[in-house]
């Protein structure tokens, strides 16, 4: 593998709707623009809002058997050689489960058990089905800290839910909604992509200019702001497109790779 002159060294990579479209395979074009950067030295770092089980079968299909992932958007950073987490950042979900519970009381709630699986209030379209999935009441769902709580209202639209979260307040934690309907993730307030991304490339000394991040959506905000440059992928929401250095291509066409091929082929 040959590496272009002046090439990133750090390279955060979105998975849903960047390195590859939910429920599909990454393109062959896209894992060799991936395998190329790392042969040339680059750290990879595929960088999402999954948990780490759902990660796993990303990291073997881009082939990465060693360096750094970051799941559940910043607060679990996985050790790949070793498969498994080495800082997990987590919250008591009580305190949100309860103030949300009394804005959306129909509101399906579910919290990541770090390396086993969900646990949730009822189901919700689009779970993946990797590891235990206990459905549990609100007491026994708020009962152990947890690195991420997902809320999904099935009888409200998005905006409904957008104009009431201005009511929320819940000390400690921080929220992101989805792209695509009812959706909200919760973490430990400060804990975001950007936070974990900046914490790693201090730790392996990398310059802030040779870093790049990739991604599509409103959880990609802080690790696009962090980067010293930043992409939105052609099919991104409008508001990640708007930050972003440049747009690429749109997943189905390749994106990722059209950006990494710059610097890095065969």
């Amino acid at each position: 593998m040959v590496a272009l002159g002046g090439g990133p060294q750090l390279i955060a990579l979105d998975v849903d709707g960047t390195l590859l479209e939910t429920g599909s395979a990454i393109s062959a074009r896209v894992v060799d623009a991936v395998r190329a950067a790392v042969a040339a030295g680059a750290h990879v770092v595929v960088t999402t809002g999954r948990t780490v089980l759902t990660t796993r079968p990303v990291l073997a299909e881009l082939g990465l058997i060693d360096g750094h992932a970051i799941c559940s958007n910043g607060a679990v950073h996985i050790d790949v050689a070793r498969d498994e987490p080495v800082a997990v950042q987590t919250f008591d979900p009580g305190p949100a489960v309860q103030a949300l519970r009394a804005l959306f009381p129909e509101m399906i709630f579910a919290v990541e058990k770090v390396g086993v699986g969900t646990w949730a209030t009822g189901l919700s379209p689009g779970e993946f089905s990797i590891g235990e999935y206990l459905l549990v009441d609100d007491g026994a769902l708020s009962s152990e800290p947890t690195p991420r709580l997902n809320g999904w209202w099935p009888t409200g639209s998005q905006e409904e839910m957008l104009r009431l979260l201005d009511q929320l307040h819940v000390p400690e934690t921080s929220w992101v909604h989805g792209e695509f309907g009812p959706w909200l993730t919760l973490s430990r307030r400060g804990v975001t992509k950007g936070w974990a991304l900046e914490r790693l490339r201090a730790a392996l000394g990398i310059p802030h200019e040779r870093t790049l991040a990739i991604g599509d959506g409103h959880n990609d905000r802080e690790m696009l702001t962090w980067a010293g440059h930043s992409v939105a992928m052609g099919n991104a929401v409008d508001a990640i497109r708007d930050l972003a250095d440049e747009v690429t291509a749109d997943v189905a066409d390749d994106g990722v790779a059209k950006v990494l091929e710059r610097w890095y082929r065969a």
